[in-house]
């Protein structure tokens, strides 16, 4: 499944008709979740079949504006929600295991429709939206030439409501694979703080600090935000501009994680890196806002996707004393996190910490190929 985004441009009547069929949407899901809540016992289809009792009630006539395969589908966004508590409880997942909330209303949000309640047009650059909303046709506007897919390939098409407009998700089916030349290159990766990853071979890729970057000029619009009079003009103008500051920021660290990863796996034959769990490391006050700005767990997802389409192996490897073990003699040194060298008092190797770090998460990797579960967790695609 693959997922192709375009713009959508229409009329400022045709956007609010979007903004019901959203609220609509989000409406549905909530019921949902407090249909479920209320009664114990049940499971997803009776979710759907709650969607029709909804659309049919005289409390509720509008939701039957909405496409009835959209409302189902946020039943089963709801439904999505609810088997993730179950599964968290199941594995005794430590803290909290949750538990599904209530969405409310945003400056974002989305309505996705399945294979009814939209159409293309014969030459893929206008969609028309046909449910009872009436939002009508919207021009898009992107890189991504649909013509390459046939019409019973789109599965889904998500309408996203973002700061800087409307956008349509395109949903369809279709295995993307990538050839490539092999290249007899193994790598690890130790992510950080002062850089941004050192690899095995000592190189190392700058630490971008997005956030920190944009931090002074998004302190000024959220003072000027907080002083505005709610409700007011003065304060929806302040709120898209705040708005459009942090999809910059999330697009930045995006573009980054994206283009490197996609050298890093197409440079090598074997990628492997540390199995982090960043919701834990978030716990460090003192460092929490630069382990979110460096989006480390943005950038694991985008090497094991990539990994997937050019087939090659990526392996997480456990991160416990990968920084305190010597890389040539494999001793123990113990080290603070402000001691950036590693000098080993038994074999005299002197390292950059992190180049050290690296060498040994590659060793970890391909002492334990092959064995998908023990020390690390190998991803690979079939050719």
């Amino acid at each position: 499944m693959i997922v192709f985004e375009a713009k959508l441009e229409g009329l400022d009547e045709q956007y609010r008709a979007l903004d019901e069929a959203i609220r609509t949407a989000r409406f549905v899901r909530n019921s949902c979740l407090r249909y479920w809540m209320d009664n114990k016992g049940i499971g997803r289809y009776d979710l759907n079949k709650f969607c029709a009792v909804l659309a049919a009630s005289i409390e509720f006539p509008w939701v039957a504006n909405l496409n009835s395969m959209a409302r189902q589908a946020h039943a089963e966004r709801a439904w999505s929600a609810i088997a993730r508590f179950f599964e968290n409880c199941k594995k005794s997942k430590q803290g909290l295991k949750g538990f599904p909330k209530f969405k409310k209303e945003q400056t974002h949000g989305s309505v996705e429709y399945k294979t009814c309640g939209w159409r293309l047009s014969d030459d893929r650059r206008y969609i028309t939206f046909s449910d009872g909303f009436k939002a009508g046709t919207f021009k898009l506007w992107g890189t991504r030439d649909l013509h390459f897919y046939q019409l019973k390939q789109f599965k889904r098409v998500r309408v996203v409501r973002r700061a800087d407009g409307y956008y349509a998700q395109f949903c369809i089916d279709h295995e993307r694979v990538e050839r490539r030349e092999p290249t007899g290159k193994t790598i690890g990766i130790d992510v950080g703080l002062t850089h941004f990853y050192t690899d095995s071979f000592g190189e190392t890729i700058a630490n971008p600090r997005h956030l920190r970057k944009s931090e002074k000029s998004l302190k000024r619009l959220q003072r000027r935000l907080s002083k505005t009079k709610k409700g007011s003009n003065n304060r929806i103008k302040f709120r898209n501009k705040l708005g459009l500051k942090h999809l910059k920021v999330s697009r930045q660290r995006k573009d980054f994680a994206v283009k490197t990863a996609r050298c890093v796996v197409k440079s090598n034959d074997l990628v492997a890196y540390e199995d982090l769990q960043v919701r834990n490391m978030v716990k460090n006050h003192p460092l929490a806002k630069s382990i979110s700005d460096a989006s480390w767990s943005l950038f694991r997802e985008w090497v094991e996707y990539f990994g997937k389409v050019f087939g090659v192996v990526t392996v997480a490897v456990p991160p416990h004393y990968t920084s305190q073990n010597c890389s040539n003699c494999g001793e123990v040194v113990k080290k603070t996190l402000s001691t950036r060298t590693h000098v080993c008092p038994h074999c005299g190797h002197t390292q950059d910490r992190d180049w050290n770090a690296a060498r040994n998460i590659l060793e970890k990797a391909l002492s334990t190929a092959g064995h998908v579960g023990t020390n690390g967790a190998i991803r690979s695609v079939e050719t």
